[in-house]
């Protein structure tokens, strides 16, 4: 019998796997809101609305958070795993650069799912559920659904390049030298990070209002990011 999966690099294969399983989950149900649920909420009339709102968001929403709870928890133990096994340098290598880059981008659509678009929803929820029993709607709920809608657009935003430099990590290397500016790197990208979430938590849609537009945007973006790494790299 092999036994290379109960090994530690079987481990950490197991790992990976389950990062791709739940990744597929999380971003497939990210694309599935922004692209298809929202526009036919658009068309939809009210009764559908609501009953879309309170009977398949609840169940979407809670393969949505979760995936995005499983796929960071095992990316976090990839990481900590690759870190015991190689060493701290490796994270300046460019394996390491990238899978940061995309690791970062990946931990703050994980929080906005869970600091942002998950508690807003959970309101908008409540407020039409209380509105089908003949109540009367919360008033917080129209002004959390755009916060929400926005959070929910940056965070496919940063998918795309999310996604471009966890592929990359393995598959489109660097030349990383000692005279590569990395501690300039993460500065500059700090800084476009703080735009970006600062947007996402107090700003507007602009063009990600559409989802032709946040695709667009999403590419560019990692056009922007891949530019700023090999000019500092």
């Amino acid at each position: 019998m092999n036994s290379a999966l109960f090994s530690l690099e079987g481990f950490a294969f197991i790992l990976r796997w389950f990062h791709y399983f739940f990744g597929v989950i999380w971003i497939g149900h990210l694309y599935y809101f922004n692209f298809t649920q929202g526009a036919a909420m658009a068309e939809a009339d009210a009764p559908t609305k609501s009953g879309i709102t309170r009977v398949l968001l609840p169940k979407a929403l809670w393969w949505f958070r979760w995936g995005a709870m499983w796929t960071m928890v095992t990316g976090v133990l990839m990481l900590g795993l690759k870190g015991h096994q190689a060493g701290p340098a490796i994270y300046s290598t460019s394996w390491g650069v990238c899978i940061l880059i995309g690791g970062i981008l990946g931990l703050t659509m994980w929080a906005n799912v869970w600091f942002i678009i998950w508690p807003h929803q959970k309101v908008i929820i409540a407020s039409a559920t209380q509105v089908a029993s003949g109540g009367q709607a919360n008033p917080e709920a129209a002004k959390l659904a755009p916060k929400a809608a926005l959070a929910s657009r940056t965070n496919v935003l940063m998918s795309i390049p999310m996604l471009f430099f966890m592929g990359a990590a393995s598959h489109l290397p660097l030349v990383v030298t000692p005279e590569s500016k990395l501690c300039t790197l993460a500065i500059v990208l700090g800084i476009l990070w703080l735009v970006l979430e600062g947007n996402a938590i107090k700003g507007k849609m602009g063009p990600m209002t559409t989802p032709k537009g946040v695709i667009h945007s999403g590419f560019g973006l990692t056009a922007i990011i891949y530019i700023i790494v090999a000019a500092l790299v």
